[in-house]
């Protein structure tokens, strides 16, 4: 009797106990642990407390729902538990839901598509294998945010190619947090950051720089700041841009970057210090770089940085389409590796450029760092480790391509290109600026500094890196070659695979990283190991990790079962 009592109630405890741990676990969603080694399911500390500093609704809407390969399902399914763990730190300020582009948008009899392409999201045309046969499949990997009245869009994806690789979907999950946290940033700030192009000096403001005005001015306060005609740089500028200058600065414009520097602005170089333009071999098989004389040397100098007179050549290049035979009249193309336009592959030493493609430069100089007290440089552009340096001036010539490149010269490993510093900088005119300088900058209501604040600056040895090619249908964006666009082809042991180039992402991250809060750039640092499986040994191995896991599961479901009777037979025997 007693024996039964225990049993029937014991029974009922267990239920009991069980009912509780799932009401616990219904009202504490976020009571959960990470064992994964990257804590791929933890969100930051700088992300939590944006999301629970919203105080209206944000909506996030997704495109990625439909028939998609399986790289893409991954990519919806980590977008979806990312958005879960979002959503959970403020539950009634945060919702999300997906939709497919081709869906009708309420109210308008226009499908959600015509309003992403308006908003700059670049669709893939995806061709899905179905039982019927091929189908084409238009997909727009990005997420609108509506907040306050305000929308910005989120690349979920940073490729525009239908060929989708392993890889790019690993870096686009490790980069998601990111992406979110940036674009909400910006919709929960009032005030725009201001951006400053400065002209003067022979820079570029034709067409070829339509992507960069277009890329920037979304999301900052872009316009052009005339370096020769104004006094001084405002204070109000957050970042001033120097893109391509061709004539040389004189001694009152470089006082102004320096005082500009000073006062706490921030500086983004793109320069090229050699005369070699793509244009001149339109004209003739050969062309000389030779240096512009700039007059910028001791000014990088001073703040830890120096562009060199020379070319960086890489075996890992874009192409161009070069004369291989035919006639005069008839002539046979053929797109050869072209070693003066390197593809800088980011390797993530830095948070500038971490998890990102490659990006595209064009006569490409090198740069060293020089041993400046309280500064620190960093390499955020570098060669591939099959590349030289030419001195100059040097004779460029189509003939090169002509044969094969000879690779024992190509030996040369991560050759810089680009730097950032950081740090406090030291005026070039401490000690040395006149008393005719000093009241000119007084008549400006300014007073000479000789150090700045901490500060930042970002020089890269290549102002075509963030300019766009033209053609006859219009402006391509930045970085994308005329004649190959998008895609760089590479070729490995595991086979050809694409990559896209990333000279627009390159922009933004620098732009970013000079304006932005540390704390939110530090959530770009997150790394996701790519685990994949061993091809070889899952051929060598298969039939033991098949009897692994199916067999040895179920034989041990029949020995406990055969354990569990004979334990019973025991115990009502005796």
């Amino acid at each position: 009797m007693i024996r039964t009592f225990r049993t029937k109630y014991g029974w009922l405890l267990l239920l009991f106990l069980l009912f509780a741990i799932n009401l616990l676990v219904a009202f504490l969603p976020a009571a959960r642990i990470d064992l994964t080694g990257e804590k791929r399911y933890t969100l930051s500390r700088t992300t939590r407390e944006l999301a629970r500093s919203l105080r209206e609704e944000l909506q996030i809407d997704v495109f990625l729902k439909g028939e998609f390969p399986s790289g893409f399902r991954k990519l919806a399914g980590s977008t979806q538990d990312f958005l879960r763990l979002l959503r959970e730190q403020n539950p009634g300020r945060i919702s999300f839901r997906f939709i497919s582009p081709l869906d009708e948008m309420p109210g308008t009899g226009a499908p959600y598509a015509d309003t992403l392409r308006a908003l700059g999201a670049v669709p893939i045309n995806l061709t899905v294998q179905r039982k019927e046969g091929e189908s084409s499949n238009i997909i727009f990997p990005v997420a609108l945010l509506s907040y306050q009245g305000r929308q910005a869009l989120v690349s979920l994806y940073p490729g525009a190619s239908n060929r989708i690789s392993q890889e790019e979907i690993n870096s686009a999950e490790a980069v998601m947090e990111y992406q979110f946290v940036k674009s909400i940033d910006r919709l929960v700030r009032e005030k725009r950051s201001r951006i400053g192009y400065a002209v003067g000096n022979g820079e570029p403001v034709d067409e070829r720089t339509w992507d960069l005005v277009q890329t920037l001015s979304q999301d900052y306060d872009f316009g052009i700041f005339n370096l020769r005609e104004q006094p001084a740089v405002p204070r109000e500028l957050d970042v001033l841009m120097v893109v391509k200058p061709s004539e040389p600065f004189t001694e009152d414009q470089k006082l102004k970057l320096d005082q500009y520097v000073m006062g706490g602005g921030k500086l983004l170089f793109f320069v090229d210090n050699l005369f070699a333009e793509q244009d001149s071999l339109s004209f003739k098989p050969e062309t000389i770089a030779f240096d512009r004389n700039l007059n910028l040397t001791d000014l990088l100098f001073r703040y830890g940085v120096r562009i060199n007179t020379d070319l960086v050549m890489d075996l890992q290049c874009d192409l161009i389409p070069l004369v291989v035979g035919g006639t005069l009249e008839n002539p046979q193309f053929e797109f050869l590796r072209w070693n003066y336009f390197p593809l800088f592959a980011t390797g993530g030493n830095r948070l500038v450029n971490r998890n990102m493609g490659y990006v595209a430069g064009r006569f490409v100089n090198s740069v060293d760092s020089i041993q400046v007290s309280g500064v620190k440089k960093y390499v955020i552009l570098s060669s591939s480790p099959n590349s030289r340096i030419i001195s100059t001036p040097a004779l460029i010539s189509l003939n090169e391509n002509r044969n094969a490149p000879e690779d024992e010269k190509f030996k040369t490993s991560a050759i810089p290109a680009g730097m950032l510093l950081e740090g406090i900088f030291t005026s070039l005119y401490r000690n040395r600026v006149s008393q005719a300088q000093r009241d000119t900058l007084g008549q400006r209501g300014m007073e000479f500094r000789n150090a700045s604040p901490e500060n930042k600056m970002i020089v890269v040895a290549d102002g075509d890196m963030v300019l766009n090619d033209l053609t006859p249908q219009g402006p391509l964006p930045m970085g994308w070659n005329r004649y190959t666009y998008r895609e760089y082809e590479n070729q490995t042991e595991a086979g050809r695979f694409f990559v896209p180039v990333a000279n627009r992402e390159f922009l933004l991250s620098c732009v970013e990283y000079l304006l932005s809060n540390s704390a939110i750039i530090e959530t770009r640092n997150k790394e996701i190991v790519l685990r994949l499986l061993n091809s070889r040994r899952v051929s060598e191995q298969r039939t033991r990790w098949q009897l692994l896991n199916i067999a040895v599961p179920v034989a041990l479901v029949v020995l406990a079962g055969f354990g569990y009777q004979q334990l019973r037979r025991r115990r009502f025997a005796s």
